[in-house]
């Protein structure tokens, strides 16, 4: 990129350089995020009355293009350079000649502490966390196109090895077979067959022997022959899928390539008892949604634990075993339980045979504390205590060790870490939403905001969780490496400061094959398109609609309708500030277009700030009324302050889409978006913000929209838009309606996510056994972060609960 800026300081454009840098330095900040770049050099085009294709056609329109942030010193300007996607250089341009010169990592986090006010007084006074070594010698992604297939990458590998070097690789793979065994008994291979070579020698009689049988027998019926040979139960459960499972073992073993070895592994019974782990909210399955920190996550989980059943089953009885699989999910018990089932140690998760939600309590360090609600930002002083109590629970309640733990959040994936080290266990992880893309600056202001949100503890853990871990889990692709033009979750963790605390120079290698995009999906028996009549039922969408449109009841709804028949303009979320609801209803109040032909409707949480004890809910729940009163929106807006049964949450979306409503999920950043999936798949047309995972779902002007939720005139120009489209074309809305459920049913399905899930699973299992990579040296850095750099301030923060009466 340093030639990119060279390019420029010897073009006519040289002067419009010095001039924009000047106008940079006019500004009061003097540390310049991209949206910050972005609106400066909008201002400086328009004083100087530059064309319109100057802003994104001149060469120093590319290079503002390429620039993350700025950062102003006295004499110079640095620039942090993104030339292509999960990528950066540094730099810095010498204001007086001009001069570039390359800047280290190390210069670049020293200039941000002195932009934080923090100044080193000499070299070696600061931490420096760096995991790059411990990536040195793993297989690696090249192309950033490929981050995210991370079991494509390593099945090709895994395939290449066996094919260059098949004494060894095909001697691990008779080993790995050997080993699985499930409630004492042996499976795959016996002690029969004691070497490879005996084993490619009665492959070839099995499959003679199980092709010369009815393709439909029952495994049961010659079962006794098989063991005769060597093999065990495990390879399929007539003779037809055991054949076929043993020719594919066979094929690799010959002529391996990766679609034989992931075929192949992923048939192998080596899960049975999964984890997982999502410790703080209300976990349940009855009245929690809506609450604190209480949200997608909690869908999520129990979706993917009944799907990872149904799964599992499946895959147990295709393997000729009797289906037996146990599925917990690892929670904490809150024994103040505020009507909810949360004071309950065990939980049967509805409409499942083996799965459960085990709750473990706190210790109670200060039971005025421990006893309630704990917020997500504050519950780190207890995830060391609570992992070492959860695993007598889980040990006792699974008779045994799990196979897989998967973490959710960044509290659960710590757990998860936690647990995995003592167990031995396959990790995954799953973010959900690393907080530090979420706030601008929260690594740099983290001691201002460690009162409130203890970034401190969060991004060691999240550091800690995302390189112990064997495999990660994401819903998008941007979560890992962002755009072209913004930077991912993951890879906003690769380089940054915490001033006074620690550097990070390498923090994550986002092209090590441990990532994975693997979308989840959503419950098709809540969610499904409003046209399945025959699906409905009419009392609960009477019930709904009343609620929705006309019930009377201050404790429940706020806001009485002149006109119910106008078209709705429908969100549903917490009351937080990401999820933007307040934006939302500003945006409609803005628009008296938009008023005359829309209703607003919103179910968001509580009614009132003295029934909340979450800061962020009180502040916003304020904000929402100043915003009704300012725009005049009384009769044009319905707010609900309702916790909706799941099977309701279902069916408001297809009452909405009854009337050709429309759903808007306005979040100033979203990692996912369940409720787009949901509203999509109801058959509702969606809006959704452009910023983070709705990006990859909605295919614009498709089968959805994307809109940028910090433009409130445009967000409702584009709402107009559509409404007029609508109007005069009454077919238009039914189009988008059904490309919006076409598009959920064709990607983003539980059956499609789960059956990933499991094969990465067991690709990485292979992986870890096959390989015999160290990854001791990694563990052991890992831990070292935990217990000297978490675990001392996780104890400030228990010794501060000491003195409270409770958490809010």
């Amino acid at each position: 990129m340093s030639d990119l800026i060279q390019t420029v300081i010897d073009s006519e454009e040289k002067a419009d350089l010095r001039q924009f840098i000047g106008l940079l330095y006019q500004q009061e900040k003097r540390y310049l995020l991209r949206s910050d770049i972005l609106r400066v050099f909008s201002e400086y085009c328009s004083q100087a009355q530059k064309e319109d294709s100057f802003f994104s056609g001149s060469l120093l329109g590319q290079l503002i293009y390429f620039t993350q942030e700025f950062i102003l010193e006295n004499e110079s300007l640095c620039l942090v350079l993104r030339p292509v996607i999960a990528r950066q250089e540094y730099c810095r341009i010498n204001r007086e000649d001009l001069r570039v010169e390359p800047l280290s990592i190390q210069e670049y986090l020293d200039l941000c502490d002195q932009t934080a006010g923090r100044f080193r007084p000499q070299d070696g006074d600061v931490l420096e966390l760096d995991f790059q070594p411990f990536y040195d010698f793993s297989p690696s992604i090249r192309d950033s196109k490929n981050i995210g297939k991370g079991v494509q990458f390593l099945n090709r590998f895994l395939s290449s090895k066996l094919f260059q070097d098949p004494g060894r690789w095909q001697q691990r793979l008779f080993q790995f077979l050997r080993l699985h065994r499930h409630n004492g008994s042996q499976l795959l291979i016996n002690e029969r067959i004691q070497t490879l070579s005996q084993l490619s020698a009665q492959l070839k009689r099995v499959i003679a022997f199980v092709s010369a049988r009815r393709p439909e027998e029952p495994y049961a019926n010659f079962r006794f022959d098989l063991q005769s040979l060597g093999f065990e139960p495990g390879w399929g459960n007539t003779a037809a899928r055991v054949r076929e499972t043993l020719e594919i073992l066979d094929a690799l073993l010959d002529s391996p390539d990766h679609e034989t070895l992931e075929a192949f592994i992923s048939r192998i019974p080596m899960v049975f008892r999964v984890v997982l782990v999502s410790p703080h909210g209300w976990f349940g399955q009855e009245g929690v949604l809506g609450r604190p920190d209480t949200g997608g996550q909690v869908v999520y989980v129990l979706d993917q634990a009944r799907s990872l059943e149904k799964q599992l089953i499946e895959d147990h009885t295709l393997a000729g075993l009797e289906p037996n699989p146990k599925v917990v999910i690892l929670t904490r018990l809150i024994p103040n339980n505020d009507g909810t089932r949360s004071n309950q140690r065990l939980e049967k998760v509805y409409g499942t045979d083996n799965v459960w939600i085990l709750r473990v309590p706190l210790r109670e360090f200060n039971p005025a504390v421990t006893q309630n609600w704990i917020s997500r930002f504050e519950i780190w002083p207890y995830l060391e205590s609570f992992a070492i109590d959860s695993e007598k629970e889980l040990m006792a309640e699974l008779r045994g060790r799990p196979d897989l733990i998967v973490g959710n959040y960044s509290d659960g994936n710590l757990v998860a870490f936690l647990l995995a080290r003592r167990l031995g266990v396959t990790q995954c992880i799953i973010a959900h939403a690393l907080e530090k893309a979420k706030y601008a600056y929260s690594n740099l202001q983290w001691e201002e905001l460690d009162e409130q949100y203890h970034f401190s503890l969060q991004f060691t853990a999240d550091l800690i969780a995302m390189n112990a871990a064997n495999f990660v889990v994401t819903s998008t692709y941007q979560e890992i490496a962002g755009t072209a033009d913004s930077v991912g979750q993951y890879e906003s963790h690769r380089t940054f400061t915490m001033p006074d605390l620690y550097h990070v120079v390498s923090g994550i290698d986002l092209f090590n094959p441990k990532f994975n995009v693997v979308p989840p999906g959503v419950n098709e028996n809540i969610y499904f398109p409003y046209t399945r009549a025959e699906d409905r039922t009419p009392g609960d969408r009477e019930r709904l609609e009343q609620l929705l449109f006309s019930l009377d009841d201050p404790d429940q709804a706020y806001g009485h309708l002149v006109d119910p028949g106008k078209r709705p303009l429908f969100s549903m979320a917490r009351l937080d500030r990401i999820k933007n609801l307040t934006g939302l209803a500003e945006c409609f109040g803005r628009s008296p277009a938009l008023q005359e032909r829309c209703n607003l409707i919103l179910v968001a949480g509580k009614l009132r700030a003295e029934d909340s004890t979450d800061r962020e809910e009180i502040a916003e729940i304020n904000r929402l009324y100043e915003i009704i009163d300012r725009y005049g929106l009384d009769g044009k807006i319905r707010w609900l302050g309702v916790r909706l049964a799941k099977v309701d949450s279902g069916e408001i979306y297809r009452v909405i889409a009854d009337r050709q409503g429309i759903f808007v999920q306005p979040a100033l950043f979203e990692a996912f978006g369940l409720t787009i999936l949901e509203s999509m798949i109801s058959g509702l047309p969606t809006f959704a913000t452009r910023f983070g995972g709705p990006l990859e779902i909605i295919q614009d002007g498709v089968n959805g929209f994307l809109i940028n939720p910090n433009a409130l005139e445009e967000t409702a120009e584009k709402l107009l838009e559509f409404v007029s489209k609508c109007e005069a074309n009454p077919a238009y809305w039914q189009q988008i309606s059904e490309r919006a459920v076409q598009r959920v049913y064709s990607t983003y399905t539980w059956k499609i996510h789960t059956t990933r899930l499991l094969t990465l699973a067991r690709i990485y299992g292979f992986w870890n056994y096959g390989s015999q990579e160290n990854r001791e040296d990694l563990l052991r850095y890992v831990e070292m972060l935990f217990y000297l750099l978490f675990r001392p301030r996780a104890q400030k923060l228990l010794e501060r609960h000491f003195q409270r009466d409770s958490i809010e």
